[in-house]
């Protein structure tokens, strides 16, 4: 395998008199973080009052804008203007969060939220976010930030990673690269504990809005991901929003409203973070307004709430592993703040029957990986250099002729990644095609997602199959698609970057890899079908063509059997037998050669008709001569 060094293409890093300063950003759900190697020390850059994680919350109201844990103190007395947990939204569709109590939207079409300094969308609020990250690091560094490394959810889309980008944009600051948030917690642990000899991990991340599977081969300076998997809408804000229902359900609160619903998800926060190290908790209701001054919580009542969706992060694992071709691993690493739950930690030792790593903050190790990928893509190659194979999670391809999948790069292939393929016509005179950019493990198209389509013009006429039109896909390093399409003859060309309207939603994902494996069976018949009936309908068509145009060449017994044997084809086709439709299309095909033959002749004598005998044998004389 090659491996590739990680720069934005065409890029190139040179090594400087004076070190540039890169950072690590962790753009958080619940809290974000800004780190920086200066080739010794690796640190997580603190506030004034000493804290490094910065809460992921703005407030937009009559006290201007304000981030981070200022905001949160707002969160109960105006949560319409209080903004959390923005990441989980980024990229995604309005109709996903329209039934959310916790989120009030703005009219309209778009996702926004609705505040008292007007709407606000994800993107403007995690621009508010990492703008405030980087106001915080430029005091304590010695000089300008010359670009930012920003984490991101291994199962984040394209529409979620563009919209990480234009946060960034938006703040002022330069992204070298989105980084993948398992990777990068195995950059921090590989580089950190200098691992020799190569050895499989698992990163099981779950933050605040966001679950991570990644599995990588590992040693000292490489880093190749085998396999991701997770659910990006899945964290620790749902346990906080599960303790909360339990909570309102004992206080017989039937319909809270914002300001109840603010205050019993902090309750529930708080709750669960406390046990994490006692057995049982008394939780003050009262700010509810319920008869009950005190609800009591206990472990295994958290255990219980929170079962589902420790589940569906253990399901996401070993579908993981599957994919891998893995059935254990040598070490596993969490990461991310909701692993410090005692049931998270059980539940993933039993599924890998190994005691998990956490010897590295798992709030902080994201960030701190990402920061020693920021010290070498601003330039600065000494010591240490990482090399970073990162993978798709989804095969992307396009449409062909009868409606089929024509996988172009598989899921699970290492990024950046560049493949090309040859495509053609499928109909006499075709001048211009529409190629639809699609998503998904099926081998129907109706079956998978659509990501874009664009129009390729300019082809010449030429019968069906004789058009050359070479398609390339190229995936960058941040996971971003590009798709080119080249007619060869003419160099007519057409490319998108594909920007869909909004993400995958996290349960299209993980139905759509289930139904790649459920449906297999079922999508291998239905591609032997679509291909036979391709092969048939080209068939059927240029023989009608074909006696439309020549079939005094025929006689009228020869047309007789030649129009039998078409309609013996088109009955096969009706009935979707993949075998008999192949068989009854090489009947016809043999039948149809005579009369093939026939119109070569008649097309070879008319291209000669005028032509003089010396002409030719002086055209054979040149063409001999050395």
């Amino acid at each position: 395998m090659v491996l590739l060094q990680i720069a934005e293409p065409g890029a190139t890093a040179e090594v400087h008199g004076d070190r540039q300063i890169g950072v690590g950003i962790d753009l958080g759900t619940t809290n974000s973080l800004i780190a920086h190697f200066d080739g010794t020390d690796l640190r997580v850059l603190e506030d004034e009052s000493g804290q490094a994680s910065l809460p992921s919350v703005v407030y937009y109201g009559a006290k201007g804008t304000v981030v981070g844990t200022a905001a949160e103190t707002y969160s109960s007395s105006e949560p319409a203007n209080t903004i959390a947990s923005a990441k989980r939204m980024l990229g995604r569709a309005r109709a996903e969060f329209e039934d959310d109590p916790y989120v009030v939207l703005a009219e309209g079409e778009g996702l926004a939220f609705n505040t008292d300094a007007g709407s606000k969308t994800p993107v403007e609020v995690s621009s508010a976010i990492l703008n405030e990250l980087k106001l915080r690091a430029e005091p304590q560094l010695t000089g300008l930030i010359a670009g930012a490394v920003i984490t991101v959810p291994a199962y984040f889309d394209d529409a979620q990673r563009q919209a990480t980008r234009q946060a960034a944009e938006l703040a002022g600051v330069k992204v070298l690269r989105l980084l993948n948030e398992p990777t990068a917690a195995a950059v921090a642990y590989g580089l950190d504990e200098h691992a020799e000899e190569s050895s499989l991990l698992a990163v099981y991340d779950l933050g605040g809005g966001t679950f991570d599977i990644s599995l990588l081969r590992m040693r000292a300076g490489l880093f190749e991901v085998l396999a991701t998997g997770g659910d990006s809408a899945l964290g620790g804000d749902d346990f906080d929003r599960a303790l909360a229902t339990y909570l309102l359900e004992q206080v017989a609160l039937e319909a809270p409203n914002p300001v109840q619903r603010r205050i019993v998800l902090a309750l529930a926060r708080q709750a669960k973070e406390a046990l994490t190290e006692v057995e049982s908790v008394g939780v003050d209701v009262s700010a509810l307004g319920a008869r009950s001054a005190e609800v009591r919580v206990s472990r295994s009542t958290l255990d219980g709430l929170l079962a589902p969706f420790i589940e569906r992060t253990l399901a996401a694992c070993r579908m993981t592993l599957e994919d891998a071709g893995l059935e254990t691993v040598d070490r596993v690493v969490l990461v991310g703040g909701s692993t410090r739950t005692p049931a998270v930690r059980q539940a993933v030792a039993t599924c890998f029957g190994l005691e998990p790593l956490c010897s590295l903050d798992p709030d902080q190790v994201v960030a701190m990986g990402a920061a020693r990928q920021a010290d070498i893509l601003v330039g600065n190659r000494q010591g240490d250099e990482a090399l970073l194979l990162d993978v798709i999670p989804l095969s992307l391809g396009l449409e062909t002729y009868g409606g089929l999948v024509e996988r172009i790069i598989d899921r699970n292939s290492t990024i950046p990644v560049a493949r090309a393929q040859e495509f053609t016509t499928a109909r006499d005179g075709q001048t211009g095609l529409v190629v639809n950019v699609v998503q998904g493990e099926r081998e129907r198209v109706e079956d998978c997602r659509s990501l874009a389509r664009f129009e390729l013009t300019g082809i010449p006429p030429m019968v069906a199959g004789a058009a050359r039109i070479e398609v390339t896909f190229r995936v960058d390093a941040d996971g971003i698609l590009e798709v080119a399409a080249v007619e060869q003859q003419t160099g007519a060309r057409s490319e998108i970057v594909v920007k869909p309207a909004f993400g995958l939603d996290e349960a299209q994902i993980t139905q759509m890899l289930k139904a790649g494996y459920e449906y297999a069976s079922e999508d291998m018949l239905a591609r032997k079908i679509g291909e036979a009936r391709v092969e048939a309908e080209a068939l059927l068509a240029g023989l009608q063509a074909a006696l439309a145009a020549d079939g005094d060449l025929l006689s009228g017994e020869e047309t007789t059997e030649l129009q039998r044997d078409m309609t013996a084809l088109e009955t096969v086709m009706k009935q979707n037998q993949p075998d008999e439709i192949r068989a009854a299309t090489e009947v016809l095909g043999r039948a149809s050669e005579a009369f093939a033959a026939r119109r070569m002749d008649r097309s070879i004598q008319a291209a000669l008709q005028g032509v003089a005998l010396a002409d030719l044998e002086s055209a054979e004389a040149e063409e001999n001569t050395p």
